[in-house]
């Protein structure tokens, strides 16, 4: 149910999800590193409401940001920021606390008028991005494609919100695919709250209200999705199942056989296989290759359709393949020795299933 606010906003265009505070703090934390000396952009947010604004004006000395600029879309005063009832918009840049107290001050916050509206696509605002080092924000989730367009075009490193099945996007899974975009650190599965303008109706299940009259939705299937690396992206996922055909049907249309779990990718197959789409979440770009998206790969013989088994087409399936080293390798360790590969000796078939892995949520895997 709670997926019908996410598309309920794509089809209305009603874009404006704030972002919570809880949700920002858990996953810049994995990237504090790459913010030294850097000019934050924050493109789709409004002050008044927007917790990204919050994160970066109250966190400025302590990341060592040189600059923080964010947009807003046709605003004029700091008191109606989200009303877009004005002929200009407005765009604020912050320098850091300049009198000690450790708050961003209105007068520390210098306000600019926009030409514009304050639409990311205007060249104005193209030209803000090109001052920034990295942008953070939650763009419009109908805009998701020609948001990431954008940032690859001039090159930026991004840290952005967006829904899961964004990954199944061609254009989204091609930067995947070239490792130009990943998942993020902090959200796996489940669903999270987001704020909505005060106009927004609340009619599915997972809408609330609080006593000051905020608005809240909660939508499922929401991932971070940077170019910012982190440390745990190059953790191995732990495997344990052996290959056996009867567990693993191939595809009738593809050489490559069908893996229904992340967590039961087999540890002995080289061959190619088809795993979920939330195998991103456990992706370990030194652990597996990415071949393709099955409707997109180039020798699908029903390009643009998914695999099929027994005539019955499966849910969306993202072709690998292992990259470890066979038995008797030679690997060079983080210590500059070098160790011969042994076969990995698997667990006994009789124990329980490791929660070592995330399970693709039923809304994820539709067709």
């Amino acid at each position: 149910m709670a997926n019908q606010n996410l598309n309920a906003a794509k089809n209305a265009k009603k874009d404006e999800f704030y972002t919570q505070l809880v949700d920002i703090e858990n996953e810049l934390k994995h990237y504090k590193a790459h913010f030294k000396g850097k000019t934050v952009l924050c493109n789709c947010d409004d002050p008044r409401v927007s917790n990204f604004f919050h994160y970066f004006s109250y966190n400025f000395e302590q990341l060592g940001l040189k600059k923080l600029i964010t947009t807003c879309y046709k605003n004029q005063n700091r008191d109606l920021f989200s009303q877009n009832d004005s002929e200009r918009a407005i765009w604020l840049e912050y320098f850091g606390d300049k009198n000690n107290n450790r708050v961003p001050d209105p007068e520390e916050i210098g306000i600019h008028y926009l030409n514009g509206d304050g639409d990311f696509r205007s060249q104005e605002c193209i030209e803000l991005l090109k001052e920034a080092d990295i942008v953070v924000t939650n763009p419009p989730f109908s805009l998701f494609r020609e948001y990431v367009a954008q940032l690859m075009k001039y090159e930026k490193k991004f840290l952005i919100i967006g829904n899961v099945n964004a990954v199944s996007y061609k254009e989204t899974f091609q930067y995947i695919k070239n490792n130009q975009l990943w998942l993020g650190a902090s959200i796996h599965s489940g669903d999270r709250e987001f704020g909505v303008p005060n106009d927004y109706p609340l009619n599915a299940a997972g809408c609330r209200q609080d006593a000051k009259g905020n608005k809240f939705i909660r939508v499922k299937g929401v991932r971070w999705f940077t170019n910012l690396d982190y440390k745990e992206r190059h953790e191995d996922l732990i495997l344990y199942k052996m290959y056996n055909p009867d567990d693993y049907p191939k595809y009738d249309n593809y050489d490559a056989i069908n893996v229904d779990k992340t967590s039961e990718i087999p540890m002995d197959y080289d061959g190619m296989m088809g795993v979920p789409i939330t195998f991103l979440d456990k992706y370990n770009p030194e652990q597996f290759e990415i071949i393709g998206l099955d409707r997109y790969v180039e020798d699908n013989p029903k390009y643009g359709h998914r695999f099929t088994i027994n005539g019955k087409e499966t849910y969306a399936r993202i072709l690998i393949r292992r990259r470890q080293q066979r038995t008797g390798d030679v690997v060079e360790t983080c210590h500059g020795a070098s160790l011969r590969t042994e076969q990995p000796h698997p667990y006994p078939q009789s124990a329980p299933a490791l929660p070592m892995a995330a399970e693709p949520d039923a809304e994820y895997n539709s067709k």
